[in-house]
């Protein structure tokens, strides 16, 4: 597994990293989950991000990285937790971070990420966003202060907003998810250009699209999913008729498009399977896409530029659809 420097932080991560929101109950039974870890590790993975929002997924990996004697990148998040919640108390959030390191069995955590620090009408964190002033940047910094954390970091969902935060120069490393996929390409923007003019390390979420990249979708394309728009059906045709020009598995053009961009440092594989994390990483080791099919994805990608106004933000593309179209978690 290649690895490369994650920003400015100096960390070398796997160019594949392991996410942990379906190696909590949501996805998997505990032994699955435990043996798709460990064979991640085996495969030079060495870098896991979970979250409290991501169920039970803390608990599950402080149940299994303590036997794994290869030295681990962990990231987790601050948000959601404890009920209710209110992202201002600093004493809350104090004890959310105590209580991460409880889970984890450790002492102290890699990267500390703010869970969407983008979206004030879900966690109102900030009293000034511009500058990213509030009190979690105060516990943040104590516990860097104190040992207790290596680097700050963000992990959001919106394709323009997070790139402000990190213009402040306060954060080195971004989670970016649902927003750098072979079709949705907003961050390409602004958040990855943000990044790379302040050495922000880079990790992208839901390559996939949690599940929309994940396999075909022909019949849902052609004659279902009411809430899928023309532009984007064309869009999903165009793809699949690449898919039988080029003859390569949708997940590994999905993958290996994302790592073809030099700007992003790691991707998380949110596998439930060890069968699934083998299948990743031999779809990473195939190495960057070459420049001509880049080219083509990029035209396909111009078909549909921005994310059209209602369109659901995690496709529900097998599973029904009550019509929110707020994004999961990532």
């Amino acid at each position: 597994m290649d690895k490369v420097v994650l920003g400015r932080t100096g960390i070398e991560v796997s160019r594949l990293a392991l996410g942990g929101l379906f190696v909590s109950s949501y996805g998997a039974q505990f032994d699955q989950a435990e043996q798709a870890v460990r064979r991640a590790v085996e495969l030079g993975v060495n870098y896991v991000d979970t979250a409290p929002m991501y169920g039970n997924s803390e608990e599950v990996l402080g149940r299994i990285l303590p036997g794994i004697d290869t030295p681990l990148i962990v990231s987790t998040k601050l948000g959601a937790r404890p009920q209710p919640f209110d992202p201002k108390n600093a004493k809350a959030l104090r004890e959310s971070f105590e209580e991460s390191c409880r889970l984890l069995g450790r002492d102290s955590i890699d990267v500390l990420m703010i869970h969407e620090p983008d979206r004030p009408r879900q966690f109102d964190w900030w009293d000034d966003f511009d500058t990213a002033m509030g009190p979690v940047m105060e516990v943040v910094d104590r516990l860097r202060d104190e040992g207790r954390i290596r680097y700050v970091g963000l992990g959001g969902t919106t394709a323009y907003e997070m790139a402000r935060l990190l213009r402040t120069g306060k954060f080195d490393v971004v989670l970016t998810a649902f927003n750098y996929s072979l079709l949705w390409r907003e961050a390409a923007h602004e958040i990855l250009p943000a990044a790379r003019d302040h050495g922000v390390g880079v990790v992208v979420g839901s390559p996939l699209q949690q599940g929309a990249l994940a396999q075909r979708w022909v019949d849902e394309i052609e004659s279902g999913a009411s809430w899928l728009s023309k532009p984007r059906r064309e869009q999903f045709r165009s793809l699949y008729r690449l898919l039988d020009d080029i003859d390569m598995p949708l997940p590994e053009l999905a993958l290996r498009f994302v790592l073809s961009n030099p700007d992003v440092h790691t991707v998380l594989s949110g596998v439930r399977s060890a069968v699934e994390i083998e299948q990743n990483v031999a779809a990473a080791a195939r190495g960057p896409l070459p420049q001509q099919l880049l080219g083509r994805l990029e035209e396909i990608a111009a078909m549909v530029p921005f994310r059209p106004q209602d369109e659901p933000f995690a496709l529900p593309f097998g599973r029904s659809y009550a019509g929110s179209p707020a994004a999961g978690p990532i």
